[in-house]
């Protein structure tokens, strides 16, 4: 299975008028066809980095599904409500993203995915890119060994985060060397302390997360995302 992740750059004062063109349009003629759903529409929290912008990850069965889709948006029954959201937006950036061996999430039912723009309760991500300097795979095992299974560990109640799936990318369509975790947050006062407070010289030890994952990568992105009422996965 594939994921379609896409950063999109909102005109500011038509930030409502994008959303519900995704919500009322897109998201809907989208499901007419059986290759795709809109799973996440996520806002880049105010204060948490640049302005107006929305994180989707669309999934999408397979490669032939994949084909499918882009000519559905080329010249066919998709074309016109993505030019809609283009007069809505600056830009978009996408990828094609596969998730790794470990990752929690490896395929999602697509026929299941609600459509429907039912409310929900919202829920916060964070979103963390690397883009290490040694071999890819080896940071992947890296967040397996020294970060997923440590974070397993931890009872429900104590954790931060619950890591949904990690990704890497799809040869081809974006950076080599870039894998990426999409973590819901579960404790909003530890990450209130987290922003507030350094980290402990212990948490910095050279058996530490933070120690062991310098030998793989010192460059990383933490995006703080708030999902939608209606986003259909939250």
């Amino acid at each position: 299975m594939l994921f379609l992740h896409e950063v999109h750059r909102v005109v500011g004062t038509r930030e409502e008028e994008f959303e519900a063109a995704v919500r009322e349009g897109w998201m809907r003629r989208l499901a007419e066809g059986d290759e795709a759903r809109l799973l996440w529409y996520a806002n880049h929290a105010h204060g948490s980095g640049a302005s107006y912008q929305v994180v989707t990850i669309t999934g999408i069965a397979d490669g032939a599904a994949w084909e499918r889709l882009a000519l559905r948006i080329q010249k066919g029954d998709l074309q016109k409500p993505l030019r809609e959201l283009d007069e809505l937006r600056h830009d978009v950036v996408g990828k094609i993203l596969i998730p790794v061996y470990w990752s929690p999430l490896q395929s999602v039912d697509l026929g299941a995915v609600p459509t429907d723009g039912r409310e929900h309760e919202l829920s916060m991500f964070m979103e963390d890119t690397g883009w290490p300097y040694a071999p890819l795979d080896d940071y992947i095992r890296c967040w397996d060994v020294d970060y997923y299974q440590v974070l397993s560990r931890y009872a429900l109640g104590r954790a931060l985060l619950d890591i949904q799936a990690c990704f890497q990318v799809a040869h081809g369509t974006h950076q080599r060397r870039e894998a990426m975790l999409w973590q819901k947050i579960l404790n909003h006062e530890t990450l209130l302390h987290l922003l507030t407070h350094e980290t402990p010289p212990e948490q910095k030890g050279p058996e530490s997360y933070m120690s062991k994952a310098l030998r793989y990568r010192d460059q990383w992105q933490s995006r703080l995302l708030r999902t939608s009422r209606w986003s259909p996965l939250y």
